[in-house]
């Protein structure tokens, strides 16, 4: 489920709604390594499959900040507003971490909007992504994003 708008100006009514879910994202062992290469977190719990399988999860998970890092790529996905000069990402309100992703599993997002109101000449919309992966009982993550549409 895709919400489509035609301007950021077109959010402000749809404040309380959930706007679309995602398309199932696969983490692989591949994709977690890229991130801890890409910031030097190379904890044996993401990286090292032998070592993690004795751990408290069975094998590696992915890192929170991996998950938190696909905000961009599946609000995009969920929420399209057609026309627009720039939409910054302007910070986060609330994250938290309930369960782990492990890798080989799917995780997607629901997107509800939160608040949109005009600031400064642009719409400010907050976003609460709610992460789940596929087959687990609680979400891998909640974060409230703030995108700034001029």
């Amino acid at each position: 489920m895709t919400t489509t708008v035609k301007t950021p100006q077109d959010l402000l009514p749809l404040v309380g709604q959930t706007l679309g879910t995602t398309e199932w994202v696969s983490i692989d062992q591949d994709r977690v390594n890229l991130f801890a290469d890409a910031t030097d977190d190379h904890q044996w719990i993401h990286v090292d499959p032998e070592k993690a399988a004795k751990g408290p999860f069975g094998g590696t998970i992915a890192h929170g900040y991996l998950t938190l890092s696909l905000a961009p790529v599946l609000l995009q996905e969920a929420v399209v507003v057609e026309e627009f000069s720039a939409a910054l990402n302007y910070g986060l309100n609330k994250v938290r971490f309930p369960s782990p992703v492990p890798v080989g599993s799917r995780l997607r997002a629901t997107v509800e909007l939160v608040s949109a109101q005009e600031k400064n000449g642009a719409i400010e919309a907050v976003f609460r992504l709610t992460y789940e992966v596929d087959g687990a009982d609680r979400p891998a993550c909640i974060a409230e994003t703030v995108v700034l549409y001029r």
